[in-house]
This record gives C-alpha cells, sequence and structure tokens, in this order.
C-alpha cells in the first residue's frame, strides 16, 4: 500500500497554557524569525487539510485553507483536542498526523517516514521517539479509522481504562496520549540521528534559546 497527501490530514495542537515559558500564546513565539506553529503547519503543507486546535488569537497565522477549532473545554488535554480536530475535517482521511505546535525542526521527510510504517506494516500507528526511546506523543502519524474507534471507546468508558480513565460520563477531558495509544499496534521509530532533531520541542525560555542557536547554525 502506498499513502500520498490525498491520504493524510494533520491535526495540529496549539492549546497548551505555556506554563513554563510565562503563559501567552507559545505557538506564536518565533524561531528562526517564524513561529513555532508556521514552522509545523509548513511541514505538513503536503497533506489534504490541516486543522489548528487551539485559541482564536492564532488565527492572523493560519495560511488560507487551515482550520482552526478548539478543544471543549479549553484546556481539556491533548486527547480532547485531537478528538475536536477530527471533528471538523471534511472527510475521515486514511491517515491522520498529530503534531504538537512547538517543534521548530520538523520536516515532511519525518511525516513520510511515519506515513511509510503505516504503509508496509499491520499497525495503527506511528510514533517518533527520542534518544532515550521515549515516544514523543505529539509527532506521530495515526490510522483515521483506529483513531475514531479509539476516540469512540474512551467517551464510553467501554476499553482501555487507567488512571483516570474511569471517570464519571466517560469523556475526554483530561486523558492521556499513553491511553489513547493503549492497545493499538504501533511502531515507535527513531528518525535518523540529525541535529537538530524533529522532536526537539521548546517548553521554556531555555528551550528557545537553544532552538535558536540551532536555527543559526550556531550549534551542534
Amino acid at each position: 500500500m502506498h499513502f500520498d497527501g490525498s491520504d493524510l490530514a494533520a491535526i495540529v495542537l496549539a492549546g497548551g497554557r505555556a506554563r513554563r515559558l510565562g503563559g501567552g500564546t507559545k505557538p506564536a513565539r518565533a524561531v528562526g524569525g517564524t513561529p513555532l506553529l508556521v514552522r509545523v503547519l509548513e511541514a505538513v503543507r503536503g497533506a489534504a487539510a490541516r486543522v489548528v486546535v487551539g485559541p482564536a488569537e492564532l488565527d492572523g497565522l493560519l495560511p488560507a485553507g487551515v482550520l482552526r477549532t478548539s478543544e471543549e473545554p479549553p484546556g481539556a488535554g491533548p486527547v480532547a483536542a485531537i478528538a475536536a480536530g477530527l471533528a471538523v475535517l471534511p472527510r475521515r482521511p486514511a491517515l491522520v498526523a498529530v503534531l504538537g505546535s512547538d517543534l521548530p525542526f520538523v520536516d515532511d521527510a519525518t511525516l513520510w517516514t511515519l506515513c511509510d510504517a503505516l504503509a508496509t506494516h499491520s499497525i495503527d500507528a506511528a510514533v517518533v521517539v527520542d534518544e532515550t526511546d521515549r515516544p514523543q506523543w505529539m509527532l506521530g502519524v495515526w490510522r483515521g479509522e483506529a483513531l475514531a474507534r479509539r476516540l469512540d471507546a474512551m467517551r464510553s468508558g467501554d476499553a482501555g481504562r487507567s488512571g483516570d480513565a474511569g471517570r464519571s460520563g466517560g469523556g475526554l477531558d483530561g486523558r492521556g496520549m499513553r491511553e489513547l495509544a493503549a492497545g493499538l499496534p504501533r511502531a515507535e521509530l527513531r528518525i535518523g540521528a540529525t541535529t537538530p532533531p524533529p522532536w526537539f520541542d521548546c517548553d521554556t525560555e531555555d528551550d528557545l534559546r537553544k532552538a535558536e542557536e540551532w536555527a543559526r547554525g550556531d550549534a551542534g
């Protein structure tokens, strides 16, 4: 099986509170003169649909054709945000890329490597791991149907309960990515040994400074 851009939608999660950056709108912070969100959207420019899940103040950063929505309630966490993004897609895609909005060095080659893993193996998701083999859940690709089924199961509380999953009503508020992936066959991939790594995210001012150095070519 071969996948191309028409099979892929991208959901970019941009609703975090950026506490370690003193609050504010982290996706609007720039690296190399370009806002983080814009850099991530450029990496998925080949997708048939792109959705940003985040606040209205991001609208000015969105290229033409990019949708925006928000999770309910705001700040409900990544699983609720993914569900909100999936709900506004014009059609159910074969593949869904899930990306954080703070990945200044993610690129399309990384995304297509993940898509190729899904094309060649009987798995429902492929996620990048860092140098310690820790899954980077904000850099992955999921089969659209499997993702939708898992979200439905979490809503109903019928499958894969763990931690806070058994809360009343079976809602998605506060649910985590490990729970979303529970029970789904997946690949966890190291993507090359490049510097800067595509999974590097900017959670702190130090992260932003390091990213800026890499963007200027000042750091190895």
